[in-house]
C-alpha cells in the first residue's frame, strides 16, 4: 500500500504534463481535443480509483501468492526472463478481463466509467472504476504461477502494465505504419472507445495488439467512419462516483421489477445491455440510436465555472499528494478518515459542475467534517508539524469553497436558467 502511493507520488505529476502538453499541442493545431470541464471529471475519477487502491477497498478471493504457493512446477528468480513471462502473462490475463468486462450486464458496471467520456483524450484514460471492488480474474494468471513467477514480480508489472496504456488515448497520432501490427496504438484503442456500430465491443487488448486478432475481436480504424466516443446509455453526469454506479443501479431496478425470477437471477450474467421482455418501453432509458445526432453533455459552461472545477481538482489532487506521501504516519483508521473527505470533495465540486442545487448541502457537509476532524485531532493529519499555519489555510480553502458554491447555485445558475427559459 505504501510503496503503491509512492509510485503514485511520482506518476501523477507525469501524467498531468502530459495532458497538458495535449492541451496546449490541440489549441496550437486548432483541434482541442481536451474540454477542460471533461478533463477535470477525468482526473477527478483517477483519483478516485488511486485512493481505493492505496485504501485496499478491494477483495481477492484467489490471491496469485496462493495460486504459486499450489500449482507452481518450479520457482523463478527475479530476473529479466521473470518479468518478460508476468508482463505477457498479464497482457493475456488484460484482454480477456476486459473483453468480459464488456460482454457481461453486471461486469459491465466497474468498465462503463472510463468509456463514459464523450471525448477522447489522454485524461479520459485515468477514467479507473471505484466500483472494482472484488477481483474475480486471478486465475487467469495460471500460466505465471505454473512457471513460478514470484509474486513481487507480478505486483511490479501489474501497475507498470497499466500505466502503458495511458498514452494511446489521444487523436492526434494518427495511424502508425508496422507497429499498427504489434502494439495497441492510438487508432486501435479510437475504435475501442467509439459507439459507432461497426466498432462496438471491438479492440480489447491493451498492450499487444495480436490478442483481438487471435480471437475475433479485431476492427481497424475506417477512414470512412469517424470515431464517435463514449457510452450508447450516456453518463449526463460529471460526478465519477455516480458513473461508477449507474449501471448497477439499473440492473437491480430491472430485476427487482422484472416479473420472472428466471429474469431476476439472469439479468446478472445476460450480455451486456439485455433488459427483460418490453422493458425498453415500459422503462425507457436515455439511449443514443444515432451516434451522429446527439448533443454532448455540459458542454455549455461559463468561464467562471470552469476554471473554478479546474482549481478544485488541482487542490484535491494536493491533498490526495499529502496522503499518498505519509501513508504510514497518518496508519489506520485514519487512512479511510481521509478517503472519505477525498470522496466527498470530489462529489460536492462534481455535483457543482453539474448545476445541481444540493451542491450547497455538499459542500455545508464537508466544512462540517473538516471541523470535526481538526478539532478532534487539533490539525490536519499533521499538517501542522510542516506548515504551522494549515489549519487557517485549509478552513479558508473551506470557506472560499462554500462561497463560490452559493454564488453558482444561487445566482449564475438561476440567471443562465432564465436567459434560456426567456429565449
Amino acid at each position: 500500500m505504501e510503496e503503491y502511493g509512492k509510485i503514485l507520488i511520482i506518476a501523477m505529476p507525469i501524467f498531468l504534463t502530459l495532458i497538458i502538453i495535449e492541451k496546449i499541442y490541440g489549441i496550437y493545431k486548432k483541434n482541442d481535443t481536451a474540454p477542460l470541464i471533461d478533463s477535470v471529471s477525468s482526473i477527478s475519477s483517477g483519483i478516485t480509483n488511486s485512493v481505493k487502491d492505496v485504501l485496499g477497498l478491494s477483495i481477492t478471493f484467489l490471491s496469485y501468492e496462493w495460486l504459486v504457493s499450489k500449482i507452481a512446477l518450479q520457482h523463478l528468480e527475479s530476473n529479466v526472463l521473470s518479468y518478460f513471462i508476468a508482463f505477457f502473462v498479464i497482457d493475456f490475463y488484460g484482454y480477456w478481463s476486459h473483453r468480459l468486462a464488456h460482454q457481461i450486464n453486471f461486469l459491465w458496471n466497474k468498465h462503463a466509467i472510463h468509456h463514459s467520456s464523450e471525448e477522447f483524450n489522454l485524461a479520459c484514460a485515468l477514467r479507473q472504476p471505484i466500483a472494482s471492488l472484488v477481483n474475480l480474474f486471478t486465475f487467469l494468471l495460471i500460466p505465471a504461477a505454473l512457471l513460478g513467477v514470484p509474486t513481487s514480480v507480478i505486483a511490479i508489472t501489474l501497475p507498470l502494465h497499466l500505466f502503458l496504456q495511458f498514452w494511446y488515448h489521444t487523436k492526434h497520432i494518427k495511424k502508425m505504419g508496422f507497429l499498427e501490427q504489434i502494439l495497441v496504438t492510438p487508432s486501435h484503442h479510437r475504435v475501442h472507445h467509439a459507439i459507432n456500430p461497426e466498432y462496438l465491443d471491438k479492440n480489447h487488448s491493451q498492450i499487444f495488439i495480436f490478442w483481438d486478432k487471435l480471437f475475433g475481436t479485431f476492427q481497424e480504424e475506417l477512414d470512412d467512419v469517424p470515431p464517435v466516443f463514449g457510452i450508447t446509455r450516456p453518463a449526463n453526469t460529471w460526478n465519477p462516483i455516480k458513473i461508477n454506479f449507474q449501471h448497477l443501479s439499473l440492473l437491480i431496478s430491472d430485476a427487482w421489477r422484472a416479473p420472472k425470477w428466471k429474469d431476476k437471477l439472469t439479468i446478472w450474467f445476460k450480455p451486456t445491455g439485455w433488459r427483460p421482455e418490453n422493458f425498453e418501453e415500459k422503462y425507457p432509458v436515455n439511449k443514443i440510436e444515432n451516434v451522429f445526432d446527439f448533443e454532448k453533455y455540459g458542454t455549455q459552461n461559463s468561464q467562471r465555472l470552469t476554471y473554478w472545477s479546474l482549481a478544485q481538482v488541482l487542490i484535491t489532487l494536493l491533498f490526495v499528494s499529502y496522503l499518498f506521501d505519509n501513508i504510514a504516519k497518518i496508519g489506520f483508521p485514519h487512512l479511510f478518515i481521509y478517503g472519505f473527505f477525498i470522496f466527498l470533495t470530489i462529489y460536492s465540486y462534481s455535483e457543482l459542475m453539474d448545476k445541481s442545487k444540493f451542491a450547497v448541502f455538499w459542500e455545508t457537509l464537508r466544512l462540517g467534517f473538516v471541523i470535526s476532524i481538526i478539532s478532534y485531532y487539533g490539525d490536519w493529519f499533521g499538517l501542522n508539524r510542516v506548515i504551522p499555519i494549515s489549519n487557517y489555510i485549509i478552513f479558508a480553502y473551506l470557506i472560499l469553497s462554500i462561497m463560490a458554491t452559493v454564488y453558482f447555485v444561487n445566482f449564475e445558475f438561476k440567471i443562465n436558467q432564465n436567459q434560456y427559459i426567456n429565449s
